[in-house]
């Protein structure tokens, strides 16, 4: 721990020296990428006084990281050409692998500030290798040229632009077009291929600076809570004194806790979606895993008790086109059948009851009933029941099962009561009890977790959800809403099935069940930025001919929502039994994108035509991935130019973060967007969620509350996840089929959102202690609710020793005698913490003995409503 501290003022130290007198007024950079990792490890630089000995920058720090294509696959950057063009400014252009037509480029003004990366195609069918760029003074321009293999044949191209934006046509080339001027230099004992400028030592002294900021905010990430025990062995425990200053408040955003729901971790169908029959309309296919899971086609989930040959899939004469396929028994003798297994299991409880449905047809005349039974794997009945007799034409037959007894994995069997063959599609079966009764439902446990939450606002689809995998992934909204039979199923980007049960209007009549304001996210046009469909990522938009139809899209979408229930779309939303609006107010457009030219064009025009057409709707764009980075700075930029009112930002920290930047949001420019902080997290080494991730959360949401006239919004991300098919760590709710599982973490997301204000008030801590380390991890927040006249303090320690604080709010109406506490404290590594409350007694001022590791909340009368 010594050793860590010791570096850190080192760095610091190293950071505030001038540069020195005896440096030479330039040197040479050498810039270069090696072949680890596959080339994914992105471009690197190194210094040199001679030209014969050099020194790596790191050695072998990432500068600059390819964008282009899928994680893991993808992200490689091959042959870097570094150069600097007549102005100044520097360039990046290397080849992205060996099978594609296009090179990657990127302009910096220092080396490291680089800009949004493009990828222009100049290949039809041949690769792009060892690019290089020259600038040609008779032309005035700059020529591209680089190496293609076609064949056994490799051959040269070049093209030429004037600005990095438009090229030529392709023409080839001859070995005169070719400086062939990359060197070989030894680095580390390494050789490494790249290329070699001249410039300032002023800005191989700013690369060196920006390493080393670099490795600073490093090792302050590194910070973890478990290491106190050496870090404050001999920590005494402390007093502080917190006062409040009333008379310097302000208005906040009462809409700072919220929810993000994505379809990811099977959240939705087999979560919170209520539906028990899995592949319900035989719609799965081997696409939907990317072929991973052999056994996922059509059938899955569904077995037959005759012969192989008597359950087929059939595509002739579907219910709809959007549910293409169906089921076709042909039943040689009464007792056969076909059996789903559910969701890990079909879950009952006895006593309650359950609404199956199913679309069926006779066909070549057969007539008859369908036995419906609930048995578990011997066989044993829990249910059942028959339905009325199938016809000739697709006709909705319906039934109520009521439970015998309770089991967790029981089996759907639908057996037709006649020989000869039957279409069946569509088989569900849904528990009556659902969240608000609601059929077409939700599963109630879950959902009243969430709404335990008490979410202002619910952001849905996605995520990675809403963009796709690929153009044709992107998720529509049309697809989602209408009768269930009408909807259109697709691939989840996750790789596995949405059935599009839980659609729009589920999610907009969820929101108004928990009071809570709807905020869909569409693509802003574009895919998923690791899309690996269709594509390299988020490489291709949709086609500038299509857009209009997008944005209509767009537009159609806050009409069916909002427009009167005589309009073409508020008809339909009105005829699924909400003819009022639902009084939409935000709309995200884009996720985590590429702040790319591609992705710049096609969301200003989404924005400019939603602003025109709705200026009562606030759209809110997006900053990239990251919370620093090209795409954020570039994001935020592109923003400001428009003026959009909110943006989306994403980070996922680990806690030494969220300790060394408390001041994040302290620094931002309010005359700018709002921030949207749509997905975040706590990141610890495993992907656990404990004590010190709901420690480090409660510290972020405190400085969030404290910002919350610039931060109006925040979700923590993701939301669910099913044990057995979680495929992302950390989750703030775990479940399986009849369970539900709160973390750590979703209690001080319920703290918050229980305990919310619409007021700032201004407080100071004095703590006897006045070392940084021990200062940062002692934090409040106080604020006032107009809704219901309380006052709300809220408080967090972050120290192994606890705090005896006297807490003085002279100057406030607060209501003398007894409040609300509630606390929640345990070890770092705790992960079954759970709130505590109890009353406190209030005075002025006050004690309260804060915890070592808690986070308290003490809620508190005001006068004013005694008087009430």
């Amino acid at each position: 721990m010594k050793k860590i501290y010791f570096l850190l003022i080192l760095v610091a130290a190293t950071l505030l020296q001038p540069t020195l007198a005896n440096e030479p007024d330039s040197a040479w950079v050498f810039s270069y990428a090696t072949t680890k990792n596959r080339g994914g490890n992105g471009l690197h630089y190194a210094w040199s006084i001679d030209r014969e000995n050099w020194q790596g920058i790191g050695p072998e720090f990432r500068f600059l990281f390819s964008d282009f294509g899928t994680w893991g696959a993808q992200k490689r950057m091959l042959t870097p050409f570094v150069f600097q063009d007549q102005q100044g400014e520097w360039h990046a252009i290397w080849s992205l692998n060996d099978e594609v037509g296009q090179f990657a480029h990127a302009q910096a003004p220092d080396l490291h500030t680089w800009d949004s990366q493009d990828y222009p195609y100049v290949m039809d069918d041949a690769n792009v290798l060892l690019p290089e760029v020259s600038f040609q003074p008779n032309e005035n321009n700059y020529a591209i040229t680089w190496l293609s293999e076609l064949g056994d044949e490799t051959k040269i191209y070049k093209t030429t632009t004037t600005d990095f934006k438009s090229y030529t046509p392709t023409v080839e080339g001859t070995a005169a077009d070719r400086l062939n001027c990359r060197e070989e230099v030894l680095i580390d004992g390494e050789k490494q291929l790249g290329t070699i400028s001249k410039v300032s030592w002023q800005m191989i002294d700013g690369l060196i600076k920006y390493y080393q900021v670099s490795q600073y905010k490093e090792m302050q990430r590194a910070e973890r809570l478990t290491d106190d025990a050496t870090r404050f062995a001999d920590l005494e425990p402390l007093t502080a004194e917190i006062t409040a200053i009333p008379e310097n408040s302000k208005a906040i955003s009462d809409l700072l806790i919220g929810i993000f729901f994505e379809d990811i971790n099977y959240a939705a169908d087999g979560g919170l979606y209520a539906e028990l029959v899995q592949n319900r309309g035989f719609e799965y296919q081997l696409s939907d895993t990317k072929g991973r899971d052999k056994s996922w086609d059509s059938k899955k989930a569904w077995n037959f008790t005759g012969s192989q040959t008597g359950f087929v899939i059939d595509t002739v004469s579907p219910i709809h086109p959007n549910q293409q396929h169906y089921a076709v028994l042909t039943i040689s003798e009464v007792g056969e059948g076909v059996k789903n297994q559910g969701f890990d299991g079909i879950p009952l409880k006895a006593g309650d009851r359950y609404n199956f449905s199913v679309f069926a047809r006779g066909l070549e005349g057969a007539k008859g009933k369908l036995l419906i039974r609930l048995v578990d794997d011997s066989g044993k009945v829990y249910a059942e029941g028959s339905t009325k007799s199938v016809s000739a034409d697709w006709k909705k037959l319906e039934l109520t099962l009521t439970a015998k007894e309770t089991i967790d994995e029981a089996r759907l069997q639908v057996i037709p009561q006649f020989t000869g063959k039957v279409a069946l599609d569509l088989v569900s079966l849904f528990p009556q009890k659902t969240f608000k009764n609601r059929k077409n439902g939700l599963r109630p446990d879950l959902a009243e977790a969430i709404a335990e939450l008490h979410p202002r606002f619910v952001r849905f689809p996605g995520g990675c959800v809403a963009h796709g995998d690929g153009l044709d992934n992107i998720y529509r909204w049309k697809n989602t809403v209408g009768p269930l039979e009408t909807r259109k199923p697709d691939r989840n980007i996750w790789n596995y099935h949405q059935s599009m049960g839980l659609g729009y209007f589920e999610y907009f009549q969820f929101c108004e069940d928990i009071g809570a304001e709807p905020l869909p996210v569409i693509a802003a046009g574009v895919p998923c930025q690791n899309s690996s469909c269709g594509g390299h990522g988020q490489q291709g938009g949709i086609p500038m001919c299509d857009m209009d139809d997008y944005v209509q899209d767009v537009l159609d979408l806050i009409e069916w929502a909002n427009g009167d229930k005589n309009s073409e779309w508020g008809k339909l939303r009105a005829q699924a039994g909400h003819p009022e609006p639902f009084n939409l107010k935000y709309v995200g457009i884009g996720n985590e994108d590429l702040i790319t030219d591609i992705f710049k064009e096609r969301f200003e025009m989404i924005y400019k035509a939603v602003k025109e057409k709705h200026p009562e709707i606030t759209v809110i764009g997006t900053v990239g991935p990251f919370s620093e980075g090209t795409d954020y700075r570039v994001g935020w930029d592109f923003a400001t130019e428009l003026e959009v009112p909110m943006v989306d930002e994403h980070y996922y920290q680990p806690p030494g973060w969220y300790l060394n930047n408390q001041d994040y949001y302290d620094r931002y420019d309010r005359s700018k967007s709002k921030v949207y902080l749509g997905e975040y997290a706590t990141h610890i080494p495993g992907r656990k969620l404990n004590m010190e991730t709901a420690l480090c959360d409660a510290l972020h949401l405190i400085n969030v509350e404290r910002n919350a006239d610039v931060v109006s919004m925040t979700s923590y991300a993701p939301l669910l996840a099913k044990h057995g098919h979680t495929q992302w760590n950390p989750d703030l709710i775990y479940f399986n089929n009849t369970e539900v599982f709160p973390t750590t973490d979703y209690f001080v997301q319920v703290l918050f959102g229980q305990n919310a204000g619409d007021e700032y008030i201004a407080s100071q801590i004095h703590l006897s202690n006045n070392k940084k380390e021990v200062k940062k991890r002692v934090a409040s927040s106080l604020v006032h609710d107009s809704k219901t006249g309380d006052y709300i303090l809220k408080l967090t320690n972050l120290l192994p020793v606890s705090v005896d604080t006297k807490i003085n709010l002279v100057g406030l109406p607060i209501l003398e005698g007894e409040a609300v506490l509630s606390v929640l404290q345990g070890n770092p590594t705790d992960e079954k913490a759970r709130p505590e409350n109890r009353t406190i007694s209030l005075g002025e001022p006050f004690e309260y003995n804060l915890p070592a590791y808690s986070f308290s909340v003490i809620r508190m009368k005001s006068k004013e409503q005694e008087r009430k």
